[in-house]
């Protein structure tokens, strides 16, 4: 049985950012990439988990149970919006015509999708904790496209002036995948004064399906008169399995096996805890420092097709695209292989620092790094992000506002709120009202039960 979702490269980056964008102001509040900084709070439970898994252990609630969380996040050094004339326009502002472009020869696409199911986390002892949790992921990734050549194939060539363009170490990648996490967190050092705590999540993956492109050089030039194009370079086209003719369809009843890993250790400083053997969490900490590796691991997919075309050819007809794999095959001599492929999970490290300032005040500072080769279009990645997030924090409320300086030059603030079962917020709502061009959003939202200790 097909499924019904189409991941084509194309149309899906603009679904995408257009249903980020329209998310971000429905919910109409939030935090960053993938719950990054709901994740910081001390009460976050299992969303602790995914970002940190010794948050596992140790934490100030004694089990939590997650319904359903979704984070969406998307953005591009390409597109720009005014999110007032949406807001503005009575539903006439049109994608295409009224969003402002940057062009380059290395534009930037992505776009991040975490629905985090039905998951859950309790304390076995005072020392140590489990959780188990449930996920569905996809990332879109394009990197280093040359802008001007990928507006051209957008507007179908309507343009009335020459252009040339040189691209280098162009890669793309769709990958969609399920996971079910097993986490496990221990207390490793227990002092009045110093606590530090560690633990790992083992993950089984169920992909669902990549689409993977390449060019180490692709060069070229526009003739308007003739409506042709001459290019030269080469490109590679991959599937992780066969795809129906004219459309890229992911199949989700076939699916391919892998595994995860996630590793984390906090340390916590305690200069007020007494020497009374009370545990930790009924302390609050002055100062607490944690660093973490998430999405160790790849899904192997056996029987992936790569279509390497030669792009050495001149004056192409363009006055007519529909589709551009049809418009290759038409025009353009390629090699057809099958191979195993894997595709690297977005791999990351995470560095952060929270500072309690007063009894119910904290600044958290987060450092975010992908570990997957920016060129590689057999990985997904994060983007490089650095968040800044003072909060106030209780245990049935907590406020945070995220100050975000983002890879590709984007700085974005916004604001988060955490309400019992509830959590709705954005790391990038503010700035989105007040920017005439924003060039990323985010949303959060979350439902689930949180069982507090006494």
């Amino acid at each position: 049985m097909k499924s019904n979702t189409q991941l084509n490269l194309k149309e899906v980056l603009k679904k995408q950012l257009i249903l980020s964008v329209f998310l971000c102001f429905a919910v109409n509040s939030m935090y960053s990439q993938s719950y990054v900084g709901h994740s910081i709070d001390n009460y976050s439970g299992v969303h602790g988990i995914i970002y940190n898994p010794s948050s596992v252990v140790g934490s100030k609630v004694r089990a939590d149970i997650n319904l359903v969380s979704a984070s969406f996040f998307g953005g591009s050094d390409y597109f720009g919006i005014n999110v007032g004339d949406i807001i503005n326009g009575d539903g006439e502002f049109d994608f295409d015509e009224d969003a402002e472009r940057f062009t380059s020869n290395n534009n930037n696409f992505f776009v991040n999708v975490d629905v985090l199911g039905p998951s859950f986390m309790f304390n076995l002892s005072p020392r140590s904790s489990i959780g188990i949790t449930s996920r569905v992921r996809a990332f879109v990734n394009i990197n280093n496209i040359n802008g001007e050549l990928f507006e051209s194939f957008e507007d179908g060539f309507d343009t009335d002036k020459d252009f040339e363009f040189n691209s280098e170490n162009l890669s793309a990648n769709i990958h969609a995948w399920g996971e079910v996490g097993l986490t496990y967190g221990r207390i490793l050092i227990d002092r009045p004064h110093h606590v530090l705590k560690g633990g790992f999540t083992l993950k089984y993956l169920q992909g669902a399906g990549s689409i993977f492109v390449s060019s180490r050089g692709l060069q070229g030039q526009y003739d308007s008169n003739d409506e042709t194009i001459s290019t030269n370079g080469e490109l590679s086209y991959g599937t992780s399995r066969d795809l129906d003719d004219n459309n890229d369809d992911i199949d989700f009843s076939d699916l391919s096996a892998g595994f995860g890993a996630d590793i984390g250790f906090t340390y916590e400083w305690h200069p007020n805890r007494e020497n009374n053997g009370e545990p930790s969490y009924k302390d609050s900490y002055r100062l607490k420092v944690g660093v973490s590796i998430t999405d160790i691991g790849s899904i192997n997919y056996e029987d992936a097709i790569v279509n390497d075309y030669s792009l050495d050819v001149d004056n192409v007809d363009v006055s007519d695209i529909e589709d551009v794999e049809e418009f290759l095959d038409e025009n353009y001599s390629s090699t057809e292989t099958r191979e195993a492929t894997k595709i690297q999970l977005p791999t990351a490290l995470h560095a952060m620092v929270d500072y309690r300032l007063a009894k119910k005040w904290y600044v958290s500072a987060q450092a975010d790094f992908s570990l997957t080769d920016d060129n590689s279009e057999l990985g997904s990645r994060i983007i490089n992000t650095i968040v800044i997030a003072p909060r106030l924090e209780t245990k049935w409320f907590s406020l945070y506002a995220p100050l975000s300086f983002r890879e590709y030059g984007d700085t974005s603030f916004g604001a988060g709120l955490r309400f019992g079962p509830l959590t709705v917020g954005s790391g990038s709502a503010i700035t989105n009202l007040i920017s005439d061009s924003s060039k990323t959003t985010d949303v959060f939202f979350g439902l689930k039960i949180p069982l507090y200790r006494k």
